[in-house]
């Protein structure tokens, strides 16, 4: 298997499980916090529907400049629009991957905030980054979600909520 054909494979695992966990969200709590300091469930859930995406950022630009950067979350009034974008994202995904090469992986891409570098990394490397912080985030979730005390799907294997068969 070539690391194309790996990252496929990744993202389609990793996809199954994002689903299950973003499929729990209650319509009636996507304003809610944890804390102050912590993001709203909309956004959050906005957030990993939308990293999928990031794949083809990665393939198809050079770097991202957070001072240029004109961007508005998408509006969502319900789970089922968080599961639109998720599935619009990940398309876009594994489109971009389904016509990379491995040469394609090669090339800089810069994060950036203006004059500041934040951080300079192959383009193979952002998508592995866009990976783990999907699996970040939708760790972040599942504590919001055990918070409101609402079932968490396993991930890896069986959870507390849904044990092994």
């Amino acid at each position: 298997m070539n690391i194309i054909e790996s990252l496929a494979a990744e993202m389609d695992m990793e996809s199954n499980t994002t689903r299950k966990m973003l499929s729990r969200i209650p319509d009636d709590k996507l304003d809610w916090q944890p804390h102050p300091k912590s993001m709203p469930m909309r956004a959050l859930a906005v957030h990993i529907a939308e990293l999928p995406s990031w794949v083809s950022m990665a393939l198809h630009a050079d770097g991202l400049d957070f001072a240029t950067l004109d961007f508005t979350p998408t509006p969502v009034a319900s789970t089922a629009d968080v599961i639109a974008i998720f599935e619009k994202s990940l398309a876009e995904g594994k489109a971009a991957l389904s016509t990379a090469t491995e040469a394609d992986l090669e090339p800089t891409w810069i994060l950036r905030n203006g004059d500041t570098i934040i951080s300079t990394d192959t383009k193979g490397e952002v998508i592995r980054m866009a990976y783990s912080q999907t699996v970040h985030h939708r760790a972040q979730l599942g504590v919001y979600l055990r918070l409101l005390d609402i079932p968490i799907p396993g991930s890896y294997g069986p959870s507390a909520d849904e044990p092994w068969s």
